[in-house]
């Protein structure tokens, strides 16, 4: 199937050079002139649309949100003179996937803005089909769990493994987060790569910043040698920013510039280093009320919603707490070098009406209490010391 591209620019010439840069993909292109006559084409459902943000007829901004609204799923990209970030953060508000700057990248930019978001194109009608899809449970042994709930996020996961499309996992704590961006590393193309996790929120912030980004010898006091940050070791691989909703709001200003350039610069250093990099990130927070209160750079928000994996408590997997619980019981023994136990049939009922706000994490603790607490070779219900918080 041929991707539809829509182009509307005034500068003549300006929207020729457009047109050539995405000959070479095998687009069906289509250029327009102005504002109104783009929106009289809509029906042909563009998968892709570059709008200049000033038309002689009418303001980008207006095409952006009649197009949303013939269109919803159609993949709008700006191409602006404007650079003052208000601009750019309404036009995310609104809908924009991207927003590049007209300069001498612009053009270089836009290609491949076209390519991420006709993946997202493609993500987004392969997950339409996901019930109808059958797992490879085998790829993903470490995760463990039969519900339909897990099922849908290994679906999930199966369809965005193979791109480079960033990932946002959400979810409560101890439900997993990590585990999934491992699975995604894993069966990626990048599988032979680095895969490095971050946890932002174990890290001060003072040092997060050196942590990430690396320094040059000299930077600040201390700074002997040069020390490569977490994004060069992860180059050519996958780096996992779990907890990003504990990151500085300064920080997030660079990392802002990490995801849209896809370069790093050490501290000490005016010298930007290439990235090659998939981007995975977690959080347990609702981003969306950090930004309402200033603690999330807005911009950075719309950035990071790439394609989302949200996973479900454990209270709401059914069965899968007898699962893990057997699973963590097994191991547990032979860490104490243990004779093997089984749970009863009162055991299994109790694990099954207690709600695990702990999730995944509760149950390993409670399983290793078990081990030690428990006579003879099964667990029983009388055995469960479950960790209610006070």
């Amino acid at each position: 199937m041929i991707n539809k591209v829509f182009i509307v620019e005034d500068n003549m010439m300006y929207a020729e050079a457009m047109k050539q840069a995405l000959a070479d993909e095998s687009y069906e292109i289509s250029v327009f002139y102005n504002g109104q006559d783009l929106l009289d084409n809509l029906d042909q459902n563009p998968d892709v649309v570059s709008i200049d943000y000033m038309l002689p007829d009418m303001s980008g901004m207006d095409v952006l949100r009649k197009t949303l609204a013939h269109n919803p799923d159609a993949n709008c990209i700006f191409l602006s003179g404007q650079e003052d970030v208000n601009k750019v953060v309404e036009a995310y508000k609104n809908g924009v996937k991207s927003y590049i700057v007209k300069n001498d990248n612009a053009i270089i930019e836009l290609k491949q803005a076209v390519k991420n978001c006709l993946s997202t194109v493609s993500l987004k009608k392969e997950v339409a089909l996901l019930n109808e899809e059958i797992v490879d449970r085998s790829k993903y042994g470490k995760i463990i769990g039969e519900s339909n709930a897990v099922m849908r996020v290994l679906k999930l996961i199966q369809r965005v493994e193979k791109t480079d499309t960033l990932v946002m996992i959400t979810g409560d704590s101890g439900t997993g987060k990590e585990l999934i961006a491992e699975a995604i590393h894993t069966n990626s193309l990048r599988r032979k790569k680095p895969y490095v996790a971050i946890n932002i929120a174990a890290i001060p912030a003072n040092l997060l910043e050196d942590e990430l980004f690396g320094h040059e010898r000299g930077a600040f006091t201390g700074a002997s040698g040069r020390r490569k940050g977490r994004f060069e070791e992860a180059n050519g691989g996958t780096i996992f920013l779990d907890e990003i909703g504990e990151m500085d709001i300064q920080l997030q200003t660079k990392l802002l510039r990490v995801l849209q350039e896809k370069v790093v610069t050490r501290l000490g250093s005016n010298k930007n280093i290439k990235l090659d990099i998939r981007i995975v990130c977690a959080t347990n927070k609702n981003l969306g009320d950090l930004v309402k209160k200033g603690d999330f750079r807005e911009d950075l928000y719309y950035r990071i919603q790439g394609f989302l994996i949200h996973l479900p408590r454990l209270k709401d997997r059914g069965g899968d707490v007898i699962l893990l619980a057997e699973k963590f019981l097994t191991l547990h023994c032979e860490k104490h070098g243990m004779a093997p136990k089984t749970i009863s049939e009162d055991a299994k009922q109790a694990l099954l009406a207690h709600p695990f706000p702990g999730n995944v994490r509760e149950v390993i603790a409670l399983m290793e209490r078990c081990v030690l607490m428990s006579d003879g070779n099964e667990v029983k219900a009388s055995d469960l010391i479950f960790s209610d918080v006070i």
